[in-house]
C-alpha cells in the first residue's frame, strides 16, 4: 500500500515563508509526476504546481515566481517552497502523484492535506 505523507504546513505572517514536505512510502513503486494543489472551503481543488521525474517544473501563474516545487527521487519526496506569501494562499494544501506499485498499473494518490494560513 502507497502512501503520500505531508508535513511543514501552519500559520505565518504575510510576507513570510514555509516550506511543505510530501513523502511517499510504501511497498517497491515507481513515481511519475508529482504535484501541488489547493483548496479552501467551499471551492475546488486548484492545481499550483507540478515537477516531472526528470525535474521539469510547470506553476499556475497565482503561484509563479514566489513558489519553487522541487523533488528528491531517492527520498520519494516533493517539496513546495512558498515565499513572499499573501493571505489569499490561506488554503489546505495536497500533494499528488502518479505512481505506478510493483505489479500494477499506474494511478493518482493523494496526500492527507495540511493546512497554510496566512495572516495579514
Amino acid at each position: 500500500q502507497v502512501q503520500l505523507v505531508e508535513s511543514g504546513g501552519g500559520l505565518v505572517q504575510a510576507g513570510g515563508s514555509l516550506r511543505l514536505s510530501c513523502a511517499a512510502s510504501g511497498s517497491r513503486f515507481s513515481i511519475n509526476d508529482m504535484a501541488w494543489y489547493r483548496q479552501v472551503p467551499g471551492k475546488q481543488r486548484d492545481w499550483i504546481a507540478a515537477i516531472t521525474r526528470s525535474g521539469s517544473t510547470h506553476y499556475a501563474d497565482s503561484v509563479k515566481g514566489r513558489f519553487t516545487i522541487s523533488r528528491d527521487n531517492a527520498k520519494n519526496t516533493v517539496y513546495l517552497q512558498m515565499n513572499s506569501l499573501k493571505p489569499e494562499d490561506t488554503a489546505v494544501y495536497y500533494c499528488g502523484a502518479d505512481i505506478i506499485p510493483y505489479g500494477s498499473s499506474s494511478r493518482h494518490y493523494w496526500g492527507q492535506g495540511t493546512q497554510v494560513t496566512v495572516s495579514s
